[in-house]
């Protein structure tokens, strides 16, 4: 019984923490950046789940619940680059691309919201995922220091999302872990100027 506690405690606090910050597009509140995470591609273009991802995030930009659009995804070999995927699927959607902002080393969910802050000066954001990934997300951002809110992209159920729901389960482990611990992502780098950039234009 104590075993089944302690492994369901990552999961408890991750909806504790998110679950009142879970909107739709509708009811988004709206913020400078939307950020949006990567979910793999398919011969090059954007995986159905990503896809998904990014017709809400443009979807966000269309209702003006985001000036900005700060894509991160893995870009770790030549062969694979989720980011420029995103921004040309985003860009073909409409979204022009002066206020898409790529980041390049976004690894894995903690890293992602770790350089949204400390390298893009990212300080509030709207997050998109699908529903059984967006909780950890804004727990992650929250404890990285981005005051954030979660855009849950719906699905169907099918094996992906059966899949990816006890995924969840596991990562929330590890998601504990980094709230607590804070490692530094793979990758830091620089502060990049993107995000500010992209916002000027915005106003202009």
């Amino acid at each position: 019984m104590l075993g089944c506690v302690l492994g369901l405690a990552p999961a408890t606090w991750m909806h504790a923490v998110a679950d009142s910050r879970v909107r739709t597009v509708a009811d988004a509140p709206a913020q400078d950046v939307a950020v949006v995470f990567g979910a793999g591609l398919w011969q090059g273009r954007p995986s159905p789940y990503l896809a998904h991802r990014l017709d809400t995030a443009a979807e966000l930009y269309r209702t003006g619940r985001a000036k900005v659009v700060l894509v991160t995804g893995d870009n770790s070999r030549v062969e694979y680059d989720e980011p420029d995927a995103m921004r040309t699927y985003l860009t073909e959607r409409g979204v022009p691309d002066d206020r898409i902002v790529s980041d390049y080393a976004g690894f894995d969910t903690w890293d992602s919201c770790v350089r949204a802050k400390k390298i893009f000066g990212v300080e509030r954001a709207l997050l998109v995922s699908q529903g059984f990934h967006i909780r950890r997300a804004v727990a992650l951002c929250r404890s990285a220091g981005v005051e954030s809110y979660g855009v849950g992209v719906a699905e169907p159920h099918d094996t992906t999302w059966y899949y990816g729901g006890v995924r969840e389960l596991f990562a929330a482990g590890k998601a504990s872990l980094d709230a607590v611990l804070r490692p530094d992502p793979r990758f830091l780098g620089e502060r990049e100027p993107g995000v500010r950039e992209a916002l000027a234009q915005a106003v202009r």
